[in-house]
């Protein structure tokens, strides 16, 4: 069907033949291979003044993208190898006299009451609240004390999980600074708190200090307890912590762990991605995937390779001129240049196999390729002989 409209397509076999001799040709323009020696770095800067508009190398636009995330004084957390005996447990245990109550079914004067009758339990303990915060600019965290608070902000790359952890570490830093009493922690991230319960060799790096630095207290003459306290239901001190976490303006250089950074620049580079694929609206690509994300392959490897040329709208019958010096390929019927756009979507001779097919005859390319590509798509393909020529 498809070369019945066709104005060219004899010598099919003579023109692949021809496109074959090209690439051999073309592939002597090359990038340099050897581009590990310095040789091979000056080949390669040579060969891009050249042809300015061939794209730099993954290499070279990565580095220049995280040159702006400003990394090159930041502290990483270091990898330390802690020898933790199989046959000891290691870790904290915390106090929770709210796991019997339901939070999303309960009052929060409730709430107060049950704290209010544990510090009637634990009045020998003093109390220090701590509290993370994060938004989409900013990470910080609060310490609580009786007498005095602490809030800071952390870099940015440092997740929601690390503000927790770190906002007990420093509320044991400056304990460590009194005289020996005993104290009590709370914290409302019970996340962070169970993950101090059992520590194994993936365990966050930082639960690791608060564990060395509890064990030192003790040592001192120190009792110090983990509590979990809900959030946001009246506990004044945890409501104070919370308010000075989201209000943190001095920043305080942490070492961060290195999860975090990986996840901060694979956030940031996919941001930045997205926002460089918004405005390539002119891309055929685009008008059927808005967003970068993974899309399924297909099991079928021929079959995948022909909807992944549709989708790009790139096909060697389509864009074989190009190479060959020949001129495009035209629809004798619609007086128009082949494209995948005006065979699978516009030209009015395909309408009846469009309709048997997709039982419509207006339909668009993101109801055909996009990420679950429509069943009938390559036998409507098969039907109108497009499928081998892509």
């Amino acid at each position: 069907m498809l070369c019945e409209i066709l104005e060219t397509r004899t010598g099919a076999d003579k023109s692949d033949r021809r496109l074959q001799n090209v690439r051999k040709e073309n592939s002597a323009d090359s990038l340099p291979r050897d581009c590990s020696s310095t040789k091979g770095l000056r080949e390669n800067r040579l060969w891009l003044k050249a042809r300015p508009c061939a794209i730099p190398s993954f290499f070279t636009r990565a580095s220049e993208f995280l040159n702006n995330l400003d990394l090159e004084n930041l502290q990483v957390v270091p990898l330390l190898k802690y020898h933790l005996t199989p046959w000891n447990s290691h870790g904290l245990k915390f106090l929770n006299p709210f796991k019997t109550f339901d939070k999303a079914n309960m009052a929060p004067i409730v709430y107060q009451q049950l704290f209010a009758d544990h510090r009637d339990l634990y009045h020998n303990f003093i109390p220090v609240f701590t509290d993370g915060s994060r938004s989409s600019s900013s990470t910080s965290f609060a310490c609580v004390f009786i007498n005095s608070t602490l809030s800071f902000q952390l870099h940015s790359s440092c997740s929601i999980f690390t503000a927790e952890i770190t906002a007990i570490l420093h509320a044991l830093y400056q304990i460590s600074n009194s005289p020996p009493d005993n104290y009590i922690i709370y914290s409302d991230s019970f996340s962070a708190l169970e993950s101090m319960t059992s520590l194994h060799r993936f365990s966050h790096t930082l639960t690791f200090n608060i564990l060395e630095l509890h064990d030192r207290l003790e040592c001192r003459g120190f009792s110090v307890l983990l509590c979990w306290v809900p959030s946001h239901v009246g506990i004044s001190g945890n409501e104070h912590a919370d308010n000075l976490a989201k209000s943190a303006t001095d920043s305080i250089n942490c070492p961060v762990p290195l999860s975090d950074i990986k996840k901060y620049v694979k956030i940031k580079l996919h941001s930045n991605w997205q926002s460089q694929w918004n405005l390539k609206e002119a891309n055929k690509l685009h008008s059927i995937k808005h967003l970068i994300t993974c899309w399924p392959s297909l099991p079928n490897r021929k079959l995948d390779t022909v909807l992944t040329r549709l989708r790009i709208g790139h096909t060697r019958f389509t864009h074989r001129h190009l190479l060959l010096g020949e001129t495009a390929p035209l629809c004798t019927a619609c007086q128009c240049q082949m494209t995948v756009l005006h065979i699978l979507i516009e030209c009015r001779q395909l309408n009846n196999q469009r309709i048997r097919c997709f039982h419509s005859s207006c339909i668009t390319l993101r109801d055909i390729l996009h990420k679950d590509h429509h069943p009938q798509l390559f036998t409507f393909l098969r039907m109108i002989g497009f499928y081998s020529l892509i």
